[in-house]
């Protein structure tokens, strides 16, 4: 089984970043609901830090915002902020969907290099990656009431996928941590920022009518 560490200082600096930037995209959702500034906090914590919770359960862990609560103050703070600023945005939305986007990189390379730093194999790495990128904007949309990311049509997972397992390939290469991390974060943007960009989505699943009954004791001959 292929195990990598990543340096646990690539791994709070990132996490730390990560935070703040689904922070901002899940206010931009409270804005969006004419919330108060209390919404903006609840639903900037929740995008924030959701898919990190998840990930750490899932490591057994401690929950990285209990052992360090920075991560929730920063949240705070930019709840506020952004309470303060979004009517200066003229397309929340628009905005919305780029820091999602950044966001999904950011937590994705968290999520994979702290799967690495606690002794996982790959594909649990990748995994917790994915877990980690995509949870906090499935939370946000859902107390939102925004349609699901996960749901939609467009490349989301894939993206996350993808950054996930850049970070992986190239820390098994032995390259340092922060080309490993920056590679991993500007694939899942870039697949991402694309698909924003372009309308990519993956091929969808069509109905078909089923077989008649004629048909199915013609099989059966």
């Amino acid at each position: 089984m292929l195990e990598i560490e990543a340096p646990p200082q690539l791994v709070l600096t990132i996490d730390v970043l990560a935070v703040i930037v689904f922070a901002v995209s899940g206010a931009l959702v409270a804005s969006r609901k004419s919330l108060d500034v209390v919404g903006f906090m609840w639903l900037a914590v929740l995008t924030g830090v959701g898919g990190g919770t998840v990930r750490d359960l899932l490591l057994d862990v401690p929950v990285f915002w209990m052992v360090a609560p920075h991560h929730i103050i920063a949240c705070l703070v930019t709840a506020v902020v952004v309470h303060f600023t979004a009517h200066l945005v003229e397309s929340r939305y628009r905005l919305l969907l780029w820091f999602d986007a950044l966001g999904l990189a950011l937590v994705t390379v968290a999520g994979t290099a702290k799967g690495l730093d606690n002794g996982t194999g790959a594909l649990v790495a990748v995994a917790m990656g994915v877990v980690t990128g995509t949870v906090g904007g499935i939370v946000r949309d859902l107390i939102g009431n925004e349609p699901s990311v996960i749901l939609r049509r467009e490349i989301y997972v894939t993206a996350s996928g993808l950054g996930a397992c850049t970070y992986v390939v190239l820390a098994e290469l032995a390259l340092p941590a922060l080309v490993s991390g920056a590679a991993g974060v500007l694939v899942t943007f870039a697949v991402r920022g694309l698909a924003i960009t372009c309308n990519w989505s993956m091929p969808a699943y069509r109905r078909r009518p089923g077989r008649t009954l004629k048909e199915i004791e013609d099989l059966r001959k």
